[in-house]
């Protein structure tokens, strides 16, 4: 029996590329379920990716797990597939973008160059390995061929990883990473409430926000209805990582930031 495979990309919706990637998938496996996580994903944005994979795998059926942000494509990077500890299967770029998830969800039990051309397109392009060779190796996946059969095994300790940036919490102040910021302008942060609760940062805590050379103030909340109207707000997101938001606003179009840059939470400011 067919089995589901979740699909998380860079290719937004406006050209072909997913519905040509569903095409691929239906031909082989036509009965799979394919859910689209989000294609959302800024162009080449790997760190974004992963850990939106990361985030979003645990409410998701377990199945084969397909994400490209590829911007190695073409390149020397290996095309992989790998299966955690939990059993769920995932396939794409040995590029950092399948770790955290992995890792997150039972680590990684192993790993397979897609190497065999029995469950690739039989061309494949040089720059569209989402179509060409991911696709079709989800799809013979959720049919279940073993993973063995799609290349030879990787040790994971080879695989590419990622660097994601870790706060630095002091007894004044936090320097913390803009990781994310989804739609509505909310902010995420590289931080969890461990490291508010390490601050002595509470429900009801006041304190300034500081992005380059701007402060703000804001307020730590649980939800915000605890805001009024306007207010910054620093609280814990649906993933529980820690987010900045303005209450009816745009957090980070008033800050003017992006993913990557610095914010300082100064505690001693009041």
């Amino acid at each position: 029996m067919a089995r589901v495979i979740t699909f998380l990309t860079d290719f937004g919706l406006e050209d072909d590329f997913v519905g040509t990637c569903h095409g691929v998938m239906k031909r082989i496996a036509p009965e799979v379920e394919i859910i689209d996580i989000t294609h959302g994903i800024a162009p080449q944005a790997v760190l974004q990716g992963a850990l939106t994979l990361a985030n979003t795998l645990p409410f998701m059926p377990e199945g084969v797990h397909l994400a490209v942000v590829d911007p190695g494509v073409g390149g020397s990077r290996r095309a992989l597939a790998l299966r955690d500890g939990h059993g769920r299967v995932y396939v794409g770029p040995d590029n950092g973008l399948l770790i955290p998830a992995a890792e997150k969800l039972g680590g990684i039990a192993e790993a397979h160059e897609l190497a065999n051309p029995e469950y690739a397109l039989e061309s494949v392009s040089r720059t569209f390995h989402g179509r060409d060779l991911f696709s079709p190796a989800a799809a013979h996946l959720a049919l279940g061929v073993p993973l063995s059969e799609l290349g030879p095994p990787i040790d994971p300790e080879a695989l590419a990883r990622l660097d994601i940036p870790q706060p630095d919490v002091g007894s004044t102040r936090i320097h913390s990473t803009v990781l994310s910021i989804d739609r509505f302008g909310n902010i995420g942060l590289n931080l969890d409430r461990s490291h508010l609760d390490k601050a002595g940062v509470v429900p009801g805590t006041r304190v300034e926000l500081q992005a380059g050379p701007e402060r703000y103030y804001a307020v730590a909340a649980r939800t915000f209805a605890d805001a009024r109207p306007g207010d910054i707000i620093l609280y814990e997101d649906a993933y529980r990582n820690i987010s900045i938001a303005i209450n009816g606003g745009n957090a980070a179009a008033m800050f003017g930031i992006k993913e990557g840059q610095d914010i300082r939470i100064h505690l001693d400011a009041f």
